[in-house]
């Protein structure tokens, strides 16, 4: 029996690691620390959408003192608190990663991520083996890449 389909493309994860270099740790600081500024002005901008939404509502009670207004009133407080804190947790994350960035010793292998690849298999392969692959990079330069390619 002759086989016409002896090979299959596939995708995989690919595991990337970074080697730990100064520029790296600074980097991955100014990252960390732009998305932390990011958060704080989506905390103020909800902050202020908070105060004029309240303002707005106020004027119409005091137009039609409606009791419907001040749990309105409520309401809008209640939601700008709760987004608020969902941003507070994410600024937490950051800000430890920021100390893992800075305890973390130089040459130290961290993984970074991962990116995904396309790979051929054929009839006897070790899928396992060419599963686990990963890609060594030192400040953008891929440096070793390990695994069955």
């Amino acid at each position: 029996m002759d086989e016409i389909n002896t090979s299959l493309l596939l995708k995989r994860p690919v595991n990337l690691k970074v080697i730990v270099t100064a520029r790296w740790k600074e980097e991955m600081q100014q990252q960390l620390q732009s998305q932390i500024n990011q958060l704080d002005n989506q905390i103020q901008q909800i902050e202020m959408q908070e105060k004029r939404a309240v303002a707005e509502l106020q004027k119409q009670n005091i137009s039609s003192s409606s009791p419907q207004i001040n749990q309105q009133i409520d309401n809008v407080s209640l939601q700008a608190n709760h987004k608020k804190s969902e941003i507070l947790e994410q600024k937490n994350q950051f800000l430890q990663q920021i100390q893992q960035v800075q305890v973390v010793e130089l040459d130290q292998e961290v993984v970074q991520g991962q990116i995904e690849n396309f790979f051929q298999v054929r009839k006897g392969d070790n899928l396992i083996q060419k599963l686990n692959i990963e890609i060594v990079i030192r400040d953008g330069v891929i440096e070793e890449i390990r695994g069955d390619i």
